[in-house]
């Protein structure tokens, strides 16, 4: 991946982020809680949606470990007012499954509007990639690992005790992330998905 490569795909990988945090914050602000929107963050604005580590230095040090072949992050995750929901144990698992249904859902319109436009363009390509990172955000936001959006879904399915045993995880949740991604168990989990929902949005 060229230097031009990396700043279209990071724009691209930007965009894709603030969709999905603001995802978050419209649900929550649809069932009763307000603070995303007083914190400014019912936008899809990336600057309100930027977390340095997640968003910059994430980004650049996966791009340099995989020698220019791979790049993401993560946005800075929009704050939630549990209490403040109208039904908070329900209402948490629609603001979790939010955020990824969001990715997957303009995955799905840009993958129509490829069908409309020459193929092997340099626009034609941009957008192939756009709708790559999103099935990608998407798929691997619904691991069920605290904190990423599958676990709230299933905090929210679980008895109250069992579930804030397993919300403790959190604190372990970035170390068990990056430990299942070295072994590889994280790519079987998350690729064969990718690699489905894509094939069909793009015909491959």
């Amino acid at each position: 991946m060229s230097i031009a490569g990396l700043l279209i795909f990071f724009a691209l990988l930007l965009f894709a982020m603030s969709l999905h945090e603001f995802s978050h914050g419209w649900v929550a602000y649809k069932l009763g809680d307000t603070t995303a929107k007083f914190q400014g963050r019912l936008t899809l604005n990336p600057l309100a949606h930027i977390d340095p580590m997640g968003t910059v230095v994430l980004p650049l040090l996966i791009f340099i470990m995989s020698r220019g072949q791979f790049i993401f992050g993560a946005a800075k995750p929009v704050p939630i007012n549990y209490w403040a929901l109208k039904n908070p144990r329900r209402d948490m698992i629609w603001i979790g499954f939010a955020g990824p249904l969001s990715n997957l859902l303009c995955a799905a319109a840009v993958s129509l509007g490829l069908r409309l436009l020459p193929q092997a363009t340099v626009l034609s390509e941009i957008l192939t990639n756009f709708v790559l990172i999103n099935v990608i955000l998407g798929v691997f936001n619904l691991v069920p690992i605290p904190p990423l959006d599958g676990s709230r879904i299933i905090m929210g399915v679980l008895p109250e005790q069992l579930a804030r045993s397993y919300a403790g995880m959190e604190r372990f949740g970035f170390i068990i992330i990056i430990i299942l991604f070295a072994t590889g168990i994280l790519n079987l989990l998350v690729w064969p998905l990718v690699n489905l929902i894509t094939g069909i949005l793009l015909g491959a």
